[in-house]
């Protein structure tokens, strides 16, 4: 009896982990999942402070404790190094069809070698690229060096790349990517928790809204600075913030110094609250930190407002901007706390004059028509499919015309 093809997910992001690169790896799972595929994630054990929830039914999820600096994220040279080494091993030992790697390279770069030993296909999730991030955080010369030779290997021994946007795709071609090879699928978010039906909270002050990773390519002190202009004039708006990062200390720190009182800091939330204190906010920030190597980036936090219909204040580089311009998704201003400042009160206008629930609708109809999680899910479960067929093809074709069903690596 033929078995099931056996698609293997290794990635140090999983839920219930919240961060978008575990949305996308959950959802791919479930696409494939639904598709009769056998899917086994190798991972890591969940930080503290992830939500308590169990694994699908049916879906193998085999996890690894790892180092995890104090927000606890994995990321650093060591975190990185106390996933992938292990991966190593237990990568020669699963059984598996087909492997897709979530990045860094370092993780990329385990599983292309022991796929080339095992020979087995490699297809390669790129929703960042590596090699601009540490130029913007002004690495050594020869860490540059070093990331994109690895880059540029995985890429190399990868079967198919997946991308999240036409501006990565460009970037993966600069790294000398196939062209053929690279799928361009979109980033998403899930429409069936970020929806306009999420409850509100229940709190007597308006307030601004930031979700999720605060890091130094965000900088979202902007906002702080931006509030603290206005923040007499609005003597009932407040700021929020969920999530964690490399410079919460410093947010903290410097809400305390500008507008004691007035900004909150509520932790890591389930995808449900944060869809939740987004249904309720005057507008949902995002930022980026233009010329620093990220302007080519589309922040899923943009996603995760549209599909609650609540306006983005977007500030940073053109490509976000652009995209909150064009989908009528909000306001998108220059990085600078006077600009943030001017769009945070054109904002507030429009939730008191009753235009944000009037525009709700259509900017929720446009995220379900456009940045379904489940939509760019089933597009890589499309490619993930096609690469283990192609590959099945290959290696039947070069068996022996006496070997059996069961005789090849991939029965």
């Amino acid at each position: 009896m033929t078995r099931a093809p056996r698609t293997l997910i290794a990635s140090r992001l999983f839920p219930p982990e919240v961060s978008a690169g575990a949305f996308r790896l959950g959802a791919l799972s479930r696409s494939l999942k639904e598709r009769g595929a056998d899917v086994l994630v190798l991972t890591t054990s969940p930080p503290d402070h992830a939500p308590l929830t169990s694994d699908p039914d049916g879906l193998q999820v085999r996890r690894w404790p790892v180092l995890r600096d104090r927000g606890g994220n994995v990321r650093g040279y060591l975190q990185y190094a106390s996933y992938d080494v292990p991966l190593l091993l237990r990568l020669l030992f699963a059984r598996f069809d087909v492997v897709v790697a979530e990045s860094p390279p370092t993780t990329g770069l385990v599983v292309a070698l022991v796929s080339a030993i095992r020979r087995r296909p490699v297809v390669y999730y790129a929703a960042d690229v590596w090699t601009d991030g540490v130029i913007s955080m002004g690495a050594p010369r020869i860490v540059i060096g070093l990331m994109r030779a690895m880059e540029r290997e995985v890429l190399r021994r990868s079967k198919a790349i997946i991308s999240v946007s036409d501006e990565v795709t460009e970037r993966l071609l600069r790294l000398d990517a196939d062209p053929d090879r690279i799928a361009t699928v979109g980033n998403g978010i899930d429409t069936d928790v970020f929806t306009p039906d999420a409850v509100s909270p229940s709190v007597d002050d308006r307030y601004f809204v930031y979700t999720g990773t605060m890091s130094e390519w965000q900088r979202p002190d902007v906002f702080i600075r931006a509030f603290a202009t206005i923040a007499d004039q609005y003597p009932d708006v407040r700021l929020r913030f969920f999530g964690q990062g490399a410079v919460e200390q410093e947010l903290r720190a410097t809400a305390r110094r500008l507008v004691p009182g007035r900004v909150d800091f509520g932790g890591v939330v389930s995808p449900k609250e944060s869809a939740s204190w987004i249904r309720g906010a005057v507008a949902s920030l995002v930022s980026i930190v233009p010329g620093i190597g990220y302007d080519f980036a589309r922040p899923t936090k943009t996603y995760a407002a549209a599909a609650v219909g609540t306006p983005v204040l977007f500030t940073g580089p053109e490509a976000g901007a652009r995209l909150v311009r064009d989908a009528g998704l909000g306001r998108a201003v220059a990085f600078t706390p006077e600009d943030v400042a001017a769009g945070m009160q054109e904002l507030l206008n429009e939730n008191s004059d009753g235009l944000t629930e009037e525009l709700r609708a259509t900017r929720a109809r446009w995220a379900r028509a456009h940045v379904s999680l489940a939509a760019v899910a089933s597009r890589v479960a499309d490619v993930v499919a096609r690469v283990r067929e192609d590959w099945a093809t290959r290696i039947d074709s070069a068996r022996p015309a006496h070997a059996g069903d069961d005789g090849g690596p991939l029965s």
